[in-house]
Protein backbone atom coordinates (compact mmCIF):
# COMPACT_ATOMS: atom_id res chain seq x y z
CA UNK A 1 0.00 0.00 0.00
CA UNK A 2 1.47 3.28 -1.05
CA UNK A 3 1.43 6.06 1.48
CA UNK A 4 0.47 9.39 0.00
CA UNK A 5 2.26 12.39 1.46
CA UNK A 6 0.12 15.13 2.90
CA UNK A 7 1.89 17.65 0.75
CA UNK A 8 0.53 16.12 -2.45
CA UNK A 9 -2.61 18.21 -2.35
CA UNK A 10 -0.60 21.36 -2.16
CA UNK A 11 1.01 20.47 -5.51
CA UNK A 12 -2.31 20.32 -7.30
CA UNK A 13 -2.74 23.56 -9.27
CA UNK A 14 -5.26 25.98 -7.85
CA UNK A 15 -7.19 25.96 -11.11
CA UNK A 16 -7.85 22.22 -10.74
CA UNK A 17 -8.82 22.57 -7.10
CA UNK A 18 -11.07 25.42 -8.10
CA UNK A 19 -12.55 23.28 -10.89
CA UNK A 20 -13.40 20.36 -8.59
CA UNK A 21 -14.61 22.68 -5.84
CA UNK A 22 -16.95 24.49 -8.20
CA UNK A 23 -18.10 21.22 -9.68
CA UNK A 24 -18.94 19.83 -6.24
CA UNK A 25 -20.71 23.01 -5.20
CA UNK A 26 -22.62 23.21 -8.46
CA UNK A 27 -23.62 19.56 -8.20
CA UNK A 28 -24.87 20.12 -4.68
CA UNK A 29 -26.67 23.25 -5.78
CA UNK A 30 -28.29 21.39 -8.68
CA UNK A 31 -29.54 18.62 -6.40
CA UNK A 32 -30.92 21.15 -3.91
CA UNK A 33 -32.52 23.14 -6.69
CA UNK A 34 -34.15 20.05 -8.15
CA UNK A 35 -35.51 19.08 -4.76
CA UNK A 36 -36.77 22.62 -4.27
CA UNK A 37 -38.32 22.68 -7.73
CA UNK A 38 -39.90 19.28 -7.13
CA UNK A 39 -41.50 20.57 -3.95
CA UNK A 40 -42.52 23.79 -5.71
CA UNK A 41 -44.17 21.90 -8.55
CA UNK A 42 -45.98 19.70 -6.06
CA UNK A 43 -47.21 22.76 -4.17
CA UNK A 44 -48.28 24.35 -7.45
CA UNK A 45 -50.37 21.34 -8.48
CA UNK A 46 -51.89 21.18 -4.99
CA UNK A 47 -52.72 24.87 -5.16
CA UNK A 48 -54.23 24.37 -8.60
CA UNK A 49 -56.50 21.59 -7.32
CA UNK A 50 -57.24 23.66 -4.21
CA UNK A 51 -58.37 26.58 -6.40
CA UNK A 52 -60.71 24.29 -8.35
CA UNK A 53 -62.29 22.97 -5.15
CA UNK A 54 -62.39 26.49 -3.66
CA UNK A 55 -64.29 27.67 -6.71
CA UNK A 56 -66.74 24.81 -6.16
CA UNK A 57 -67.26 26.06 -2.60
CA UNK A 58 -68.20 29.55 -3.75
CA UNK A 59 -70.55 28.11 -6.40
CA UNK A 60 -72.21 25.92 -3.78
CA UNK A 61 -72.58 28.94 -1.51
CA UNK A 62 -74.37 30.91 -4.21
CA UNK A 63 -76.64 27.97 -5.19
CA UNK A 64 -77.63 27.09 -1.65
CA UNK A 65 -78.37 30.64 -0.51
CA UNK A 66 -82.03 30.57 -1.57
CA UNK A 67 -82.45 26.80 -1.89
CA UNK A 68 -85.05 24.93 0.18
CA UNK A 69 -83.65 21.48 -0.59
CA UNK A 70 -79.87 21.61 -0.22
CA UNK A 71 -79.48 17.90 -1.03
CA UNK A 72 -81.18 18.36 -4.37
CA UNK A 73 -79.10 21.43 -5.21
CA UNK A 74 -75.85 19.65 -4.35
CA UNK A 75 -76.69 16.60 -6.43
CA UNK A 76 -77.65 18.81 -9.37
CA UNK A 77 -74.34 20.67 -8.95
CA UNK A 78 -72.35 17.39 -8.95
CA UNK A 79 -74.13 16.34 -12.13
CA UNK A 80 -72.98 19.60 -13.77
CA UNK A 81 -69.28 19.13 -12.99
CA UNK A 82 -66.79 16.47 -14.22
CA UNK A 83 -65.89 15.28 -10.70
CA UNK A 84 -68.84 13.05 -9.86
CA UNK A 85 -67.21 11.77 -6.68
CA UNK A 86 -67.15 15.25 -5.13
CA UNK A 87 -67.91 15.25 -1.41
CA UNK A 88 -69.66 18.38 -0.11
CA UNK A 89 -69.86 19.39 3.56
CA UNK A 90 -71.47 22.50 5.12
CA UNK A 91 -70.38 23.33 8.69
CA UNK A 92 -71.87 26.01 10.95
CA UNK A 93 -69.73 28.34 13.12
CA UNK A 94 -69.98 25.98 16.09
CA UNK A 95 -68.50 23.11 14.09
CA UNK A 96 -71.76 21.19 13.59
CA UNK A 97 -72.19 19.49 10.21
CA UNK A 98 -75.32 20.89 8.57
CA UNK A 99 -74.98 18.86 5.36
CA UNK A 100 -72.74 16.11 4.02
CA UNK A 101 -73.29 13.89 0.99
CA UNK A 102 -70.79 11.18 1.97
CA UNK A 103 -73.50 8.90 3.37
CA UNK A 104 -72.23 8.90 6.92
CA UNK A 105 -74.96 9.10 9.56
CA UNK A 106 -73.15 10.64 12.50
CA UNK A 107 -70.53 13.39 12.53
CA UNK A 108 -68.33 14.68 15.27
CA UNK A 109 -67.61 18.38 15.75
CA UNK A 110 -65.55 19.45 12.71
CA UNK A 111 -63.82 22.49 14.17
CA UNK A 112 -60.82 20.30 15.00
CA UNK A 113 -60.28 19.32 11.34
CA UNK A 114 -57.07 20.88 10.04
CA UNK A 115 -58.61 22.35 6.87
CA UNK A 116 -61.50 23.83 8.90
CA UNK A 117 -59.12 25.41 11.42
CA UNK A 118 -57.17 27.03 8.57
CA UNK A 119 -60.41 28.29 7.00
CA UNK A 120 -61.46 29.83 10.32
CA UNK A 121 -58.13 31.63 10.57
CA UNK A 122 -57.35 32.47 6.95
CA UNK A 123 -60.76 32.12 5.21
CA UNK A 124 -59.38 29.19 3.19
CA UNK A 125 -57.46 25.98 3.86
CA UNK A 126 -56.76 22.54 2.41
CA UNK A 127 -55.49 19.19 3.68
CA UNK A 128 -54.78 15.65 2.46
CA UNK A 129 -55.88 13.18 5.12
CA UNK A 130 -58.15 10.28 5.96
CA UNK A 131 -61.74 11.08 6.91
CA UNK A 132 -62.69 10.38 10.54
CA UNK A 133 -66.29 9.87 9.42
CA UNK A 134 -65.89 7.59 6.38
CA UNK A 135 -62.37 6.25 6.81
CA UNK A 136 -61.48 7.19 3.23
CA UNK A 137 -58.57 9.41 2.20
CA UNK A 138 -59.54 12.77 0.65
CA UNK A 139 -58.10 16.00 -0.68
CA UNK A 140 -60.07 18.63 1.30
CA UNK A 141 -60.56 22.33 0.51
CA UNK A 142 -62.50 24.43 3.06
CA UNK A 143 -63.73 28.01 2.57
CA UNK A 144 -65.08 30.27 5.34
CA UNK A 145 -68.01 32.37 4.10
CA UNK A 146 -69.99 34.50 6.59
CA UNK A 147 -68.95 32.22 9.46
CA UNK A 148 -70.07 29.02 7.70
CA UNK A 149 -67.52 26.62 6.29
CA UNK A 150 -68.13 25.14 2.83
CA UNK A 151 -65.89 22.11 2.24
CA UNK A 152 -65.31 20.21 -1.00
CA UNK A 153 -63.27 17.01 -1.17
CA UNK A 154 -62.14 14.50 -3.79
CA UNK A 155 -61.22 10.93 -2.91
CA UNK A 156 -57.52 10.06 -2.95
CA UNK A 157 -58.06 8.05 -6.07
CA UNK A 158 -56.10 7.67 -9.33
CA UNK A 159 -57.77 10.85 -10.65
CA UNK A 160 -56.55 12.90 -7.70
CA UNK A 161 -53.12 11.30 -7.73
CA UNK A 162 -52.86 12.05 -11.42
CA UNK A 163 -53.72 15.69 -10.78
CA UNK A 164 -50.95 15.85 -8.17
CA UNK A 165 -48.36 14.05 -10.33
CA UNK A 166 -45.17 16.08 -10.91
CA UNK A 167 -43.89 16.54 -14.46
CA UNK A 168 -40.62 14.65 -14.69
CA UNK A 169 -39.53 16.31 -17.96
CA UNK A 170 -38.29 19.31 -16.03
CA UNK A 171 -35.97 17.13 -14.01
CA UNK A 172 -34.49 15.62 -17.17
CA UNK A 173 -34.12 19.07 -18.68
CA UNK A 174 -32.24 20.33 -15.60
CA UNK A 175 -29.94 17.32 -15.68
CA UNK A 176 -29.06 18.03 -19.33
CA UNK A 177 -28.46 21.71 -18.62
CA UNK A 178 -26.24 20.76 -15.69
CA UNK A 179 -24.05 18.68 -17.96
CA UNK A 180 -23.80 21.42 -20.56
CA UNK A 181 -23.00 24.03 -17.94
CA UNK A 182 -20.41 21.73 -16.38
CA UNK A 183 -18.42 21.45 -19.60
CA UNK A 184 -18.70 25.15 -20.41
CA UNK A 185 -17.58 26.08 -16.90
CA UNK A 186 -14.48 23.92 -17.13
CA UNK A 187 -13.17 26.05 -20.02
CA UNK A 188 -12.98 29.15 -17.85
CA UNK A 189 -11.56 27.56 -14.72
CA UNK A 190 -7.97 28.60 -15.38
CA UNK A 191 -8.84 32.25 -15.93
CA UNK A 192 -11.09 32.24 -12.90
CA UNK A 193 -8.33 30.69 -10.78
CA UNK A 194 -5.86 33.43 -11.70
CA UNK A 195 -8.40 36.17 -11.03
CA UNK A 196 -9.39 34.72 -7.66
CA UNK A 197 -5.72 34.41 -6.69
CA UNK A 198 -5.28 38.13 -7.33
CA UNK A 199 -8.42 38.91 -5.36
CA UNK A 200 -7.07 36.80 -2.50
CA UNK A 201 -3.81 38.75 -2.51
CA UNK A 202 -5.77 42.00 -2.59
CA UNK A 203 -7.90 40.89 0.38
CA UNK A 204 -4.81 39.91 2.39
CA UNK A 205 -3.23 43.29 1.70
CA UNK A 206 -6.41 45.13 2.68
CA UNK A 207 -6.66 43.09 5.87
CA UNK A 208 -3.23 44.37 6.85
CA UNK A 209 -4.04 47.92 5.62
CA UNK A 210 -1.20 47.58 3.16
CA UNK A 211 -1.56 48.96 -0.33
CA UNK A 212 0.57 47.25 -3.02
CA UNK A 213 3.01 49.30 -4.99
CA UNK A 214 1.69 48.04 -8.32
CA UNK A 215 -1.94 48.19 -9.36
CA UNK A 216 -3.85 44.95 -9.81
CA UNK A 217 -4.40 44.01 -13.45
CA UNK A 218 -7.38 41.73 -14.09
CA UNK A 219 -8.32 39.92 -17.31
CA UNK A 220 -10.77 41.52 -19.70
CA UNK A 221 -13.73 39.28 -18.95
CA UNK A 222 -16.80 39.27 -16.75
CA UNK A 223 -14.98 38.09 -13.63
CA UNK A 224 -12.25 40.62 -14.32
CA UNK A 225 -14.87 43.37 -14.47
CA UNK A 226 -16.33 42.17 -11.18
CA UNK A 227 -12.87 42.16 -9.62
CA UNK A 228 -12.23 45.69 -10.83
CA UNK A 229 -15.56 46.78 -9.36
CA UNK A 230 -14.69 45.12 -6.04
CA UNK A 231 -11.37 46.95 -5.90
CA UNK A 232 -13.09 50.21 -6.86
CA UNK A 233 -15.82 49.61 -4.31
CA UNK A 234 -13.20 49.09 -1.63
CA UNK A 235 -11.55 52.39 -2.45
CA UNK A 236 -14.90 54.19 -2.46
CA UNK A 237 -15.78 52.56 0.83
CA UNK A 238 -12.51 53.74 2.33
CA UNK A 239 -13.18 57.26 1.11
CA UNK A 240 -16.72 57.12 2.49
CA UNK A 241 -15.38 55.77 5.78
CA UNK A 242 -12.93 58.64 6.04
CA UNK A 243 -15.63 61.18 5.17
CA UNK A 244 -18.03 59.59 7.67
CA UNK A 245 -15.36 59.74 10.34
CA UNK A 246 -14.83 63.43 9.61
CA UNK A 247 -18.59 64.13 9.69
CA UNK A 248 -18.92 62.21 12.96
CA UNK A 249 -16.08 64.23 14.44
CA UNK A 250 -17.74 67.47 13.32
CA UNK A 251 -21.08 66.34 14.79
CA UNK A 252 -19.45 65.53 18.11
CA UNK A 253 -17.64 68.88 18.12
CA UNK A 254 -20.89 70.68 17.27
CA UNK A 255 -22.66 68.81 20.02
CA UNK A 256 -19.93 69.60 22.56
CA UNK A 257 -19.85 73.31 21.75
CA UNK A 258 -23.61 73.80 21.31
CA UNK A 259 -25.21 76.61 23.31
CA UNK A 260 -27.83 74.20 24.64
CA UNK A 261 -27.00 71.88 27.51
CA UNK A 262 -27.76 68.30 26.54
CA UNK A 263 -27.48 64.87 28.18
CA UNK A 264 -28.90 61.40 27.48
CA UNK A 265 -29.36 58.72 30.16
CA UNK A 266 -30.23 55.03 30.45
CA UNK A 267 -33.45 54.03 32.27
CA UNK A 268 -31.28 53.46 35.35
CA UNK A 269 -29.97 57.04 35.19
CA UNK A 270 -26.47 56.32 33.86
CA UNK A 271 -25.05 58.86 31.45
CA UNK A 272 -24.90 57.87 27.78
CA UNK A 273 -23.81 61.19 26.32
CA UNK A 274 -23.54 64.79 27.50
CA UNK A 275 -21.86 68.07 26.65
CA UNK A 276 -20.01 70.66 28.71
CA UNK A 277 -22.89 73.16 28.74
CA UNK A 278 -25.16 70.70 30.54
CA UNK A 279 -23.07 70.58 33.71
CA UNK A 280 -22.36 74.33 33.54
CA UNK A 281 -26.06 75.19 33.31
CA UNK A 282 -26.83 72.71 36.08
CA UNK A 283 -24.35 74.50 38.36
CA UNK A 284 -25.94 77.86 37.52
CA UNK A 285 -29.38 76.51 38.36
CA UNK A 286 -28.40 74.65 41.52
CA UNK A 287 -26.71 75.87 44.67
CA UNK A 288 -24.86 72.55 44.75
CA UNK A 289 -21.53 71.73 43.13
CA UNK A 290 -22.40 69.45 40.22
CA UNK A 291 -19.50 67.38 38.89
CA UNK A 292 -21.28 64.65 36.93
CA UNK A 293 -24.38 64.84 34.75
CA UNK A 294 -26.00 61.98 36.73
CA UNK A 295 -26.19 64.25 39.79
CA UNK A 296 -28.38 66.86 38.08
CA UNK A 297 -31.58 64.89 38.52
CA UNK A 298 -31.26 65.22 42.32
CA UNK A 299 -31.18 69.02 42.48
CA UNK A 300 -34.36 70.59 43.93
CA UNK A 301 -35.04 72.72 40.85
CA UNK A 302 -35.46 69.55 38.76
CA UNK A 303 -37.93 67.92 41.15
CA UNK A 304 -40.80 68.06 38.56
CA UNK A 305 -38.54 66.21 36.09
CA UNK A 306 -37.65 63.66 38.76
CA UNK A 307 -41.34 63.07 39.56
CA UNK A 308 -42.13 62.76 35.84
CA UNK A 309 -39.46 60.07 35.40
CA UNK A 310 -40.42 58.22 38.58
CA UNK A 311 -44.02 58.08 37.41
CA UNK A 312 -43.44 56.93 33.84
CA UNK A 313 -40.20 54.88 33.73
CA UNK A 314 -41.76 51.76 35.34
CA UNK A 315 -44.24 51.74 32.47
CA UNK A 316 -42.94 49.19 29.95
CA UNK A 317 -45.76 49.69 27.44
CA UNK A 318 -43.98 50.08 24.10
CA UNK A 319 -47.21 51.15 22.43
CA UNK A 320 -47.30 54.45 24.29
CA UNK A 321 -46.14 57.68 22.75
CA UNK A 322 -42.87 59.44 23.47
CA UNK A 323 -43.51 61.50 26.60
CA UNK A 324 -42.31 65.03 27.22
CA UNK A 325 -42.09 67.24 30.31
CA UNK A 326 -40.78 70.77 30.66
CA UNK A 327 -40.17 73.22 33.48
CA UNK A 328 -38.97 76.83 33.57
CA UNK A 329 -36.45 77.85 36.26
CA UNK A 330 -35.63 81.48 37.12
CA UNK A 331 -32.35 81.41 39.02
CA UNK A 332 -29.39 83.74 39.52
CA UNK A 333 -30.62 86.31 37.02
CA UNK A 334 -31.11 83.70 34.28
CA UNK A 335 -34.18 81.94 32.94
CA UNK A 336 -33.73 78.32 31.89
CA UNK A 337 -36.10 76.03 30.01
CA UNK A 338 -35.54 72.42 31.09
CA UNK A 339 -37.09 69.72 28.92
CA UNK A 340 -37.14 65.96 29.42
CA UNK A 341 -38.06 63.49 26.66
CA UNK A 342 -38.81 59.90 27.67
CA UNK A 343 -38.32 57.46 24.82
CA UNK A 344 -40.08 54.14 24.26
CA UNK A 345 -37.20 52.11 25.73
CA UNK A 346 -37.34 54.28 28.90
CA UNK A 347 -34.07 55.99 28.11
CA UNK A 348 -34.46 59.73 28.45
CA UNK A 349 -32.94 63.00 27.37
CA UNK A 350 -32.66 66.21 29.38
CA UNK A 351 -31.90 69.53 27.72
CA UNK A 352 -31.24 72.87 29.43
CA UNK A 353 -31.66 75.99 27.34
CA UNK A 354 -30.92 79.55 28.41
CA UNK A 355 -34.03 81.49 27.34
CA UNK A 356 -33.18 84.70 29.18
CA UNK A 357 -32.84 86.59 25.91
CA UNK A 358 -36.15 85.28 24.55
CA UNK A 359 -37.92 86.16 27.77
CA UNK A 360 -36.38 89.62 27.70
CA UNK A 361 -37.54 90.09 24.11
CA UNK A 362 -41.02 88.96 25.11
CA UNK A 363 -40.99 91.45 27.98
CA UNK A 364 -39.87 94.21 25.67
CA UNK A 365 -42.67 93.37 23.21
CA UNK A 366 -45.23 93.58 26.02
CA UNK A 367 -43.73 96.88 27.11
CA UNK A 368 -43.79 98.09 23.51
CA UNK A 369 -47.47 97.22 23.23
CA UNK A 370 -48.21 99.18 26.40
CA UNK A 371 -46.17 102.14 25.21
CA UNK A 372 -47.84 102.12 21.79
CA UNK A 373 -51.27 102.13 23.42
CA UNK A 374 -50.23 105.01 25.66
CA UNK A 375 -48.68 107.02 22.84
CA UNK A 376 -51.69 106.54 20.57
CA UNK A 377 -54.11 107.50 23.32
CA UNK A 378 -52.70 111.02 23.82
CA UNK A 379 -53.06 112.40 20.23
CA UNK A 380 -56.36 110.59 19.72
CA UNK A 381 -57.78 112.09 22.93
CA UNK A 382 -56.58 115.55 21.88
CA UNK A 383 -58.11 115.24 18.40
CA UNK A 384 -61.38 113.97 19.90
CA UNK A 385 -61.50 116.84 22.40
CA UNK A 386 -60.88 119.53 19.80
CA UNK A 387 -63.46 118.05 17.42
CA UNK A 388 -66.08 117.77 20.22
CA UNK A 389 -65.51 121.43 21.05
CA UNK A 390 -66.06 122.42 17.40
CA UNK A 391 -69.18 120.24 17.04
CA UNK A 392 -70.76 121.31 20.36
CA UNK A 393 -70.16 125.02 19.71
CA UNK A 394 -71.55 125.91 16.27
CA UNK A 395 -71.19 129.64 17.06
CA UNK A 396 -67.48 129.30 17.79
CA UNK A 397 -65.50 132.24 16.38
CA UNK A 398 -63.54 131.55 13.21
CA UNK A 399 -60.18 132.23 14.84
CA UNK A 400 -60.92 129.72 17.62
CA UNK A 401 -62.24 127.18 15.10
CA UNK A 402 -59.06 127.64 13.01
CA UNK A 403 -56.91 127.22 16.12
CA UNK A 404 -58.62 123.95 17.07
CA UNK A 405 -58.37 122.61 13.50
CA UNK A 406 -54.66 123.41 13.41
CA UNK A 407 -54.18 121.58 16.70
CA UNK A 408 -56.11 118.60 15.29
CA UNK A 409 -53.91 118.62 12.21
CA UNK A 410 -50.78 118.80 14.38
CA UNK A 411 -51.90 115.83 16.48
CA UNK A 412 -52.87 113.81 13.40
CA UNK A 413 -49.44 114.52 11.89
CA UNK A 414 -47.84 113.29 15.09
CA UNK A 415 -50.09 110.20 15.02
CA UNK A 416 -49.14 109.49 11.39
CA UNK A 417 -45.45 109.76 12.22
CA UNK A 418 -45.89 107.45 15.20
CA UNK A 419 -47.65 104.81 13.11
CA UNK A 420 -45.01 105.12 10.38
CA UNK A 421 -42.17 104.61 12.87
CA UNK A 422 -43.93 101.63 14.48
CA UNK A 423 -44.44 100.09 11.03
CA UNK A 424 -40.74 100.48 10.21
CA UNK A 425 -39.70 98.85 13.50
CA UNK A 426 -42.13 95.96 13.02
CA UNK A 427 -40.77 95.30 9.54
CA UNK A 428 -37.24 95.31 10.93
CA UNK A 429 -38.21 92.87 13.70
CA UNK A 430 -40.36 90.43 11.78
CA UNK A 431 -39.83 90.84 8.03
CA UNK A 432 -36.35 92.24 7.51
CA UNK A 433 -35.79 89.86 4.57
CA UNK A 434 -38.51 91.71 2.64
CA UNK A 435 -36.47 94.93 2.36
CA UNK A 436 -35.22 95.44 -1.17
CA UNK A 437 -31.50 96.06 -1.69
CA UNK A 438 -29.84 98.44 -4.13
CA UNK A 439 -26.69 100.57 -4.49
CA UNK A 440 -27.11 103.75 -2.44
CA UNK A 441 -24.77 106.77 -2.74
CA UNK A 442 -24.40 108.11 0.80
CA UNK A 443 -23.15 111.54 -0.29
CA UNK A 444 -26.16 112.06 -2.54
CA UNK A 445 -28.51 110.79 0.21
CA UNK A 446 -27.04 113.18 2.85
CA UNK A 447 -27.28 116.12 0.41
CA UNK A 448 -30.98 115.35 -0.17
CA UNK A 449 -31.66 115.26 3.57
CA UNK A 450 -29.90 118.60 4.11
CA UNK A 451 -32.04 120.19 1.37
CA UNK A 452 -35.22 118.81 3.02
CA UNK A 453 -34.14 120.11 6.44
CA UNK A 454 -32.74 123.41 5.21
CA UNK A 455 -35.78 125.48 6.35
CA UNK A 456 -35.67 124.15 9.93
CA UNK A 457 -31.89 124.58 10.11
CA UNK A 458 -32.12 128.18 8.85
CA UNK A 459 -34.73 128.99 11.49
CA UNK A 460 -32.45 127.67 14.23
CA UNK A 461 -29.25 129.01 12.60
CA UNK A 462 -27.74 125.54 12.33
CA UNK A 463 -24.66 125.01 10.17
CA UNK A 464 -23.42 121.69 8.81
CA UNK A 465 -20.20 120.11 7.59
CA UNK A 466 -20.15 116.90 5.51
CA UNK A 467 -16.84 115.02 5.25
CA UNK A 468 -17.35 112.01 2.99
CA UNK A 469 -15.31 110.14 0.36
CA UNK A 470 -15.89 110.95 -3.30
CA UNK A 471 -18.33 108.12 -3.97
CA UNK A 472 -19.33 106.20 -0.79
CA UNK A 473 -21.73 103.48 -1.99
CA UNK A 474 -23.57 100.88 0.14
CA UNK A 475 -25.50 97.94 -1.28
CA UNK A 476 -28.42 98.09 1.14
CA UNK A 477 -31.96 99.40 1.61
CA UNK A 478 -32.48 103.00 0.59
CA UNK A 479 -35.38 103.76 2.96
CA UNK A 480 -33.53 102.43 6.02
CA UNK A 481 -30.32 104.29 5.15
CA UNK A 482 -32.42 107.42 4.66
CA UNK A 483 -34.10 106.85 8.06
CA UNK A 484 -30.69 106.51 9.78
CA UNK A 485 -29.34 109.88 8.63
CA UNK A 486 -32.72 111.65 8.62
CA UNK A 487 -33.50 110.71 12.21
CA UNK A 488 -30.03 111.80 13.33
CA UNK A 489 -30.58 115.17 11.64
CA UNK A 490 -34.11 115.50 13.09
CA UNK A 491 -32.87 114.59 16.57
CA UNK A 492 -30.10 117.24 16.44
CA UNK A 493 -32.43 119.91 15.02
CA UNK A 494 -35.14 119.20 17.62
CA UNK A 495 -33.10 118.82 20.80
CA UNK A 496 -29.53 120.17 20.38
CA UNK A 497 -30.55 123.85 20.46
CA UNK A 498 -30.03 126.91 18.23
CA UNK A 499 -26.83 128.10 16.58
CA UNK A 500 -25.22 124.65 16.68
CA UNK A 501 -22.89 123.01 14.20
CA UNK A 502 -23.54 119.50 12.82
CA UNK A 503 -20.73 117.36 11.41
CA UNK A 504 -21.20 114.22 9.32
CA UNK A 505 -17.89 112.44 8.90
CA UNK A 506 -16.76 109.15 7.34
CA UNK A 507 -13.54 108.92 9.31
CA UNK A 508 -12.47 105.42 8.23
CA UNK A 509 -12.99 102.89 5.45
CA UNK A 510 -11.91 99.28 5.04
CA UNK A 511 -12.80 96.61 2.41
CA UNK A 512 -16.01 95.69 4.27
CA UNK A 513 -17.22 98.71 6.29
CA UNK A 514 -17.65 102.47 6.35
CA UNK A 515 -17.07 104.13 9.73
CA UNK A 516 -19.25 107.22 10.36
CA UNK A 517 -19.60 109.82 13.06
CA UNK A 518 -22.52 112.22 13.47
CA UNK A 519 -21.92 114.98 15.99
CA UNK A 520 -23.20 118.37 17.15
CA UNK A 521 -21.96 120.92 19.66
CA UNK A 522 -25.36 121.44 21.27
CA UNK A 523 -26.68 121.00 24.78
CA UNK A 524 -26.06 117.23 24.95
CA UNK A 525 -27.53 114.86 27.56
CA UNK A 526 -26.32 113.58 30.91
CA UNK A 527 -24.42 110.30 30.98
CA UNK A 528 -27.24 108.53 32.82
CA UNK A 529 -29.41 108.83 29.67
CA UNK A 530 -26.80 107.96 27.05
CA UNK A 531 -27.15 104.20 27.43
CA UNK A 532 -30.94 104.34 27.09
CA UNK A 533 -31.50 106.77 24.23
CA UNK A 534 -31.85 103.88 21.74
CA UNK A 535 -34.74 102.31 23.68
CA UNK A 536 -38.18 102.56 22.12
CA UNK A 537 -40.32 105.42 23.49
CA UNK A 538 -37.52 106.54 25.80
CA UNK A 539 -37.55 110.30 26.24
CA UNK A 540 -35.23 112.46 28.30
CA UNK A 541 -37.78 115.29 28.60
CA UNK A 542 -41.18 113.76 27.92
CA UNK A 543 -43.09 117.04 28.01
CA UNK A 544 -40.70 118.75 25.57
CA UNK A 545 -40.63 115.72 23.28
CA UNK A 546 -44.41 115.61 22.97
CA UNK A 547 -44.57 119.37 22.51
CA UNK A 548 -42.35 119.26 19.42
CA UNK A 549 -44.05 116.12 18.06
CA UNK A 550 -41.42 113.49 18.85
CA UNK A 551 -42.46 109.83 18.93
CA UNK A 552 -39.58 108.47 20.98
CA UNK A 553 -38.78 105.96 18.20
CA UNK A 554 -36.33 107.87 16.01
CA UNK A 555 -33.08 106.66 17.57
CA UNK A 556 -34.50 103.15 17.93
CA UNK A 557 -35.09 103.13 14.17
CA UNK A 558 -31.51 104.36 13.70
CA UNK A 559 -30.12 101.49 15.77
CA UNK A 560 -32.24 98.83 14.04
CA UNK A 561 -31.35 100.27 10.62
CA UNK A 562 -27.66 100.08 11.49
CA UNK A 563 -28.11 96.48 12.70
CA UNK A 564 -29.88 95.60 9.44
CA UNK A 565 -26.77 96.79 7.57
CA UNK A 566 -24.55 94.54 9.76
CA UNK A 567 -23.14 97.49 11.69
CA UNK A 568 -22.95 98.77 15.26
CA UNK A 569 -23.79 102.13 16.83
CA UNK A 570 -22.85 103.86 20.06
CA UNK A 571 -23.34 107.33 21.55
CA UNK A 572 -21.22 109.69 23.59
CA UNK A 573 -22.41 112.87 25.32
CA UNK A 574 -22.49 115.04 28.39
CA UNK A 575 -24.40 118.14 29.47
CA UNK A 576 -23.11 121.09 27.45
CA UNK A 577 -20.74 118.84 25.47
CA UNK A 578 -22.95 118.10 22.51
CA UNK A 579 -23.93 114.70 21.14
CA UNK A 580 -21.79 112.29 19.09
CA UNK A 581 -22.87 109.07 17.40
CA UNK A 582 -20.41 106.50 16.07
CA UNK A 583 -21.71 103.82 13.72
CA UNK A 584 -20.56 101.41 11.02
CA UNK A 585 -22.34 100.30 7.84
CA UNK A 586 -21.36 97.26 5.81
CA UNK A 587 -20.69 98.03 2.17
CA UNK A 588 -22.52 94.94 0.90
CA UNK A 589 -25.36 93.56 3.04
Amino acid sequence: MVKIESTTNSRIPFSQRLFWSIFAMFLGFTVCFLLFQYQREREFTQEKLNNVLGNYNYQLFRRTQQAENINKVVHQFINDIPQKELRVTIIDPAGKVLFDNSGAEEFNNHNDRSEVRKARLYNEGFAIRSSNSTGKRYFYTATNIDGYTYRSALPWAPYTQQALTIDKDFIYFMALMTLIFFFVLSRFTLSIGRTISKLRDFALNMEKDRMPENKYVFPNDELGDISKNIVGLYHRQQNAKNELSMEREKLIKHFQYAKEGFAMFTPEGREILSNIQFVQFANLISDMQIRQSEDTIDIPELEPIHQFLSKNIPDTNYKRKVLRESVTVDKNGKIFLIECILFLDNSYEISINDISRQEEESRMKRQLTQNVAHELKTPLSSIQGYLETIINNPQLPDDKRQFFLERCYSQSTRLTGLLRDISVLNRLDEASEMFELSDVNIRKLVNEIEKECSKEMEEKKITTEVILPDNPTIHGNYSLLYSIFRNLYDNAIAYAGEGIHITVNCYKEDPKFYYFSFSDNGSGVSEEHVNRIFERFYRIDKGRSRKIGGTGLGLSIVKNGVNFHKGQISAKSGLGKGMMFFFTLKKNV
